[in-house]
């Protein structure tokens, strides 16, 4: 993976491990030429955005154990595609953001003032990578 910068225009940080999140299932929201949906957002999962996502056709909570997804629950973080959270936040749905961890391909489509309003605001330390 080359290293990639966040909206903030630094190193990306990590967005999740458990489960492991982004396109490439580095734990990192990284992409690349064959990410056609820009999975570049680091959200905080909700109940509600989760409600959201399943109602319009992209079922983030089922597990899938075919693809080794256990499904999200409220909490989880998980790198969402940019598309889905610009919907999510037209249908005033929108998930908080972690912008360390959220890369600067969004930017080409959401501006950094819009994120930062959704920016979560502390944190929470991210479990260690798996071994």
């Amino acid at each position: 993976m080359t290293q990639s910068k966040n909206v903030l225009g630094e190193t990306l940080q990590p967005c999740c491990y458990a489960p492991v999140t982004g396109f490439y299932r580095s734990g990192y929201c990284a992409t690349g030429p064959d990410d056609l949906g820009l999975h570049v957002i680091c959200i905080e999962a909700t109940a509600e955005f989760l409600e959201f996502s399943k109602a319009a056709g992209n079922d983030l909570s089922t597990p899938n154990p075919d693809f080794e997804f256990p499904g999200l629950q409220p909490g989880d973080r998980w790198c969402l595609c940019a598309e889905r959270w610009v919907e999510a936040y037209h249908a005033n749905m929108a998930p908080p953001v972690i912008l360390e961890a959220t890369n600067q391909a969004a930017l080409e489509l959401i501006p950094l003032k819009l994120l930062r309003e959704y920016a979560l605001k502390r944190p929470a330390p991210l479990a260690d990578h798996p071994s």
